[in-house]
Parts: structure tokens; C-alpha cells; sequence
């Protein structure tokens, strides 16, 4: 069993930024976020493999958001800029033991670990 423990999140006005930062109990494979707002399902927004070799983002979060990972400390991290009203919501960090790819990386089912979200709220 892998228990993951997020942090950061809060609050920002358009056009800034934050944080999150997610720490595994073991090392795992990939390490995504998934977001979701009420009344919508969950969606991807980032994963990345262990090395940090093999990473996909959403199209909409593409060159404003960068995850990154650190096999010694076994967090993955999402540095979030830019943010406007649509990126507002509750985050939740994922791990699996699997290699992903490109087709499945967002999908829920691919991942066996979920952290208990951390709010992401952005104010315009």
C-alpha cells in the first residue's frame, strides 16, 4: 500500500501561481494530478514517470503548468503559473506501479493510489 500526502494549494487571484507538492510513503512509477470541480468528472492534468523521463500534460494546462519529480524524497510536484478561474478546483495527486503512456495516462483506472485533494481555488 502507498499512502500520499499532498500539500500547498490555497488561494490566488488570475494570473499567478502555486504549488502543490505530493509525497509517497514508497516509490512508485508514475505520479500524476488529476483535477475536479463539482458537478464534473475528474480529469488529468499532469504525469510523469519516476526519472521524470516520460511526462504528459494536458492541452489545457500546456506550457502554463510543469510537474516534476524526485526519486530520492518520492514527491512529485506541479508549479502552477498563470492560473485563471478554470484551473480552480480540487487537486489530487495519483500513483501507480504501471508504466503509462500517452493513451491512458489521464484515465483514472491507471492509477491504483490517490492522495485526499487539496483545494485550488483562483479568484479573477
Amino acid at each position: 500500500q502507498v499512502q500520499l500526502v499532498e500539500s500547498g494549494g490555497g488561494s490566488v487571484q488570475a494570473g499567478g501561481s502555486l504549488r502543490l507538492s505530493c509525497a509517497a510513503s514508497k516509490a512508485t512509477n508514475f505520479m500524476g494530478w488529476f483535477r475536479q470541480t463539482p458537478g464534473k468528472e475528474r480529469e488529468g492534468v499532469a504525469s510523469s514517470s519516476a526519472g521524470g523521463g516520460f511526462k504528459f500534460y494536458a492541452d489545457s494546462v500546456k506550457g502554463r503548468f510543469t510537474i516534476s519529480r524526485d526519486k530520492t524524497t518520492n514527491t512529485v510536484t506541479l508549479q502552477m503559473s498563470s492560473l485563471n478561474a478554470n484551473d480552480t478546483g480540487m487537486y489530487y495527486c495519483a500513483a501507480t506501479l504501471r508504466r503509462l503512456y500517452d493513451y491512458n495516462w489521464s484515465q483514472i483506472s491507471a492509477y491504483e493510489y490517490w492522495g485526499q485533494g487539496t483545494q485550488v481555488t483562483v479568484s479573477s
